[in-house]
């Protein structure tokens, strides 16, 4: 079947921080043709404008009441993702150590989760091609119905090495606790937890590199697109 007459296809990948999930979905998106979307970084961008508009993060009612306030954009090419909060560029902002330890607080609200939902959901509805979503919950709230839904997971051990490699400077043992203490917050909160499908394909990257972690996923997207 030629790329052209590709019927769109709709990826869900979840799993928790370190498992290569964004890595692995840019590539694939590009590889297959499709957009791309990171979630995390919208639940990232509307902490950012939580912080910088002086919000109570510790007081849910109050990040409720400004759930619908800030505008965020997000570019959807795997090559350039892009995000905007009220026309700012956030994506390095967003990245920041500050955001990092209050985005669990700001992503438990449901009020917040509803607005971050239906503009995943928008987004995905609008993807020509197809998209790849990653997240923490599009395979069981956002896109329940996605044509294939992906679940990495690797050891603590390996999400810490993989996440200090990335924050460059960082202590793995330090990296880890952050990590195992934001699963369990993000893993027990009420609405839409992390947490795998049942329908979803577990990939285990503990032991892969990220070329056969893609190429896997790659493989999983492809058979699902030949038997639609």
């Amino acid at each position: 079947m030629e790329n052209g007459a590709a019927p769109p296809v709709i990826v869900a990948i979840d799993g928790p921080s370190g498992t290569g999930k964004s890595s692995t979905s840019k590539a694939v998106a590009a590889q297959l043709g499709l957009s791309y979307l990171d979630t995390g970084a919208q639940y990232r961008a509307i902490t950012w404008w939580m912080v910088t508009n002086g919000i109570d993060i510790e007081d849910p009612t109050a990040i409720a009441a400004v759930a619908g306030k800030a505008e965020i954009i997000s570019g959807t090419d795997p090559a350039d993702p892009t995000i905007t909060v009220d026309g700012t560029d956030v994506a390095g902002p967003i990245r920041t150590q500050e955001v990092t330890s209050k985005v669990s607080a700001v992503s438990a609200v449901p009020e917040v989760r509803a607005r971050i939902t239906e503009l995943q959901r928008s987004i995905a509805a609008s993807a020509e091609r197809g998209i790849v979503v990653e997240g923490r919950d599009i395979g069981t709230t956002v896109l329940p119905d996605a044509d294939l839904k992906i679940f990495l997971t690797a050891s603590p051990e390996a999400r810490a090495a993989r996440r200090s490699g990335e924050l460059k400077g960082a202590d793995v043992n330090a990296t880890r606790e952050a990590l195992v203490k934001r699963d369990a917050a993000d893993s027990s909160r009420k609405t839409s937890p992390l947490a795998k499908a049942g329908d979803a394909v577990e990939v285990d990257t503990t032991e892969l590199t990220l070329t056969q972690v893609i190429e896997c996923v790659v493989t999983l997207v492809e058979e699902k697109r030949a038997g639609k």
